[in-house]
């Protein structure tokens, strides 16, 4: 059997010879579009975490299983590869931790301005008359955190900020939501909140959630942090009106990644970014990779109904 990691450098340095037990392991740091189907070459099983998978590369290949190295499975012709009996497996829940961690150290990051207080204790703090240095930071407590999509990330991070005395509501962008333990509100009462965290899958009710029309509804000194996917929020109509409302954010998703040149964000003082990270501590993934490996040991072992090996 051959197995092949197409864009292996997504998930770092991370232990992948485990996987030689089940066969022939060749593995790329990444792969460009048009050499996927020479790279998948009498390959039966493709590692892929965002190297598309459609009909022109099943058709010119022999794959029997395709392991999404994410939960996403928006880069993989899913109702075309069932037809052609392969078996398709993402991992689910290894990044909740990660995610929800990354979300509270922008949003503490934002709060407390960090980075303000880094730069003036190394370049001023030395000269100041008093013991310390006064500009006003708000604290977590009491305040209201709006959560956009309340999914297992979604609650890990609702259970956290409760924790920090945060009263905290939620939108169920798929409106079957029902979460008791949480207020469940419209999307114009969220966006009203003190701090609001997206946590939503993108897709046709989440895409461009967030726009010119309802991103003036966020108030002043407010944070809003994007941990979802960069389609749900319009990022041109955002840096329009951020700085105007003086409200702050913290975006981890983009658009289009990389980022490009030209993105509207770029330009905003209000904010902090970060290339996608959130899902990608150590602990996230060594868990994506053992679950990767469990789906193909079952697979070998005949637990999913797919092509005999």
């Amino acid at each position: 059997m051959k197995l092949v990691f197409l864009d292996a450098l997504t998930v770092g340095d991370i232990d992948l010879s485990g996987f030689n037990r089940f066969g022939e392991v060749e593995i790329y740091q990444t792969t460009n579009k048009d050499k996927t189907i020479e790279k998948l070459e009498n390959a039966d099983i493709v590692f892929t975490n965002k190297v598309v998978i459609d009909k022109e590369v099943i058709d010119n290949t022999n794959l029997k299983m395709i392991q999404i190295l994410a939960t996403g499975m928006n880069n993989v012709d899913l109702e075309y590869a069932k037809q052609k009996g392969i078996i398709v497996k993402n991992v689910a829940g290894y990044s909740t931790n990660s995610v929800a961690q990354l979300t509270f150290a922008m949003v503490l990051n934002i709060m407390n301005k960090i980075n303000y207080f880094d730069e003036y204790t190394k370049k001023s703090y030395s000269q100041s008359e008093i013991f310390t240095h006064i500009l006003d930071f708000y604290e977590l407590n009491a305040k209201t955190w709006g959560i956009i999509g309340l999914g297992t990330i979604g609650k890990k991070v609702a259970d956290i900020a409760t924790s920090f005395g945060c009263n905290v509501v939620y939108y169920s962008t798929s409106g079957n939501n029902n979460d008791k333990k949480y207020k469940r509100v419209e999307l114009d009462e969220v966006l009203a909140s003190d701090i609001i965290s997206i946590h939503s899958p993108l897709n046709e009710k989440t895409n461009n959630l967030l726009n010119k029309n309802n991103l003036n509804k966020i108030k002043k000194d407010a944070i809003l942090i994007n941990m979802g996917r960069g389609g749900i929020v319009n990022e041109k109509d955002l840096a329009d009106i951020i700085d105007k409302k003086g409200f702050f954010a913290g975006f981890d998703v983009f658009t289009k990644e990389p980022i490009s040149s030209d993105n509207p964000l770029l330009n905003i003082k209000n904010i902090v970014l970060t290339p996608h990270i959130a899902w990608a501590s150590v602990e996230a993934r060594k868990k994506l990779i053992e679950l990767a490996y469990k789906n193909i040991e079952d697979f070998i072992n005949g637990k999913y109904n797919a092509k005999t090996i």
